[in-house]
């Protein structure tokens, strides 16, 4: 109940001027977002580059209009050509959601969305890194997908992401896990309907080693993104029996969790990427991390006891 009202929250225009008023509410969102700017932002990733690789989202979603849509590929360019720029585009690669460059815009969306994500592609191109298109509700799943078969013709080496929630995962796993292909498996953080979705979290843990079963025993990139320990485990466990290598797939942490598991993954020779978000349209992303973990409520209601 705490986090589908908590996702529901992150969708409410009300909810958001609430919270970005309270006083100790940036100082919190810092945790898990590397700042609003991308001069803020590239320490955090120079950091973190040091041992670990890194996922640079800029912040934003469900644009309205064709202008926005065009600022985020506009701020997609400048953050690929900084990263070449500092010497890191070896080691740092962009997210992408596209609802964020026009996917649900009313004329043309899916289109607009398609040569935005292209232009992003051309300039990760040009840095000499990659790309990644986020996932978002159920909504979106085949649009997102069809535009990645799109992309991947000009630029093989995009990748996708697919929710272990959802129940046709484990099919989209199948035919996603082949060569050169690169896939992020993750449990999904938006509140889905039964119909669509796994509502149980053991019902979900099951259908994430089944996917990620798949995507191991396939050919493709598996990038394992889970902060469950268990799931961690069994994928070290699957990739070995798989005869999989150091360097034929990765594990994905958000930024601001688990920093301890993150190092030592890397520290034992493993490819640990940090998702990074930054920018100022973080309010949706930072209840999606409070719904996602009790241990990140708890952080949150201790922040407002401090407070008071």
């Amino acid at each position: 109940m705490l986090r589908t009202s908590l996702l529901i929250a992150a969708r409410s225009a009300g909810c958001r001027k609430l919270v970005e008023r309270v006083p100790f509410t940036r100082n919190l969102v810092a945790r898990f977002v590397a700042g609003s700017t991308l001069e803020e932002a590239l320490p955090t990733v120079a950091r973190l580059t040091e041992d670990r690789l890194v996922t640079l989202d800029h912040l934003g979603e469900d644009v309205t209009d064709e202008a926005q849509a065009r600022t985020t590929v506009d701020a997609y360019a400048r953050l690929l050509g900084e990263l070449d720029r500092a010497g890191l585009a070896d080691r740092a690669e962009v997210s992408v959601k596209l609802s964020a460059v026009g996917q649900f815009l009313p004329a043309d969306g899916e289109k607009i969305a398609l040569d935005n994500a292209r232009l992003i592609c051309e300039a990760a191109a040009a840095a000499g890194t990659t790309v990644t298109l986020d996932m978002e509700d159920h909504t979106t799943t085949d649009s997102t997908l069809g535009i990645l078969r799109e992309l991947r013709v000009d630029f093989p080496w995009v990748g996708a992401v697919l929710q272990a929630y959802l129940r046709r995962t484990e099919a989209d796993c199948r035919d996603l896990a082949h060569e050169g292909s690169r896939v992020r498996l993750c449990k999904g953080a938006y509140d889905e309907p039964a119909s669509v979705a796994y509502r149980d979290k053991s019902e979900v843990d099951r259908s994430y080693v089944r996917c990620l079963k798949t995507l191991v025993a396939g050919s493709g990139y598996p990038m394992v993104a889970t902060h469950d320990p268990r799931m961690v485990a069994i994928a070290e466990r699957l990739a070995a029996g798989a005869g999989r290598s150091a360097h034929d797939h990765e594990y994905q942490m958000l930024h601001g969790i688990r920093e301890a598991e993150q190092v030592r993954i890397a520290a034992q020779g493993g490819r640990m990427r940090v998702y990074v978000p930054y920018g100022d349209e973080w309010y949706g992303y930072f209840m999606r991390r409070l719904a996602e973990r009790p241990a990140n409520i708890a952080f949150f209601a201790r922040s407002l006891v401090g407070s008071s």
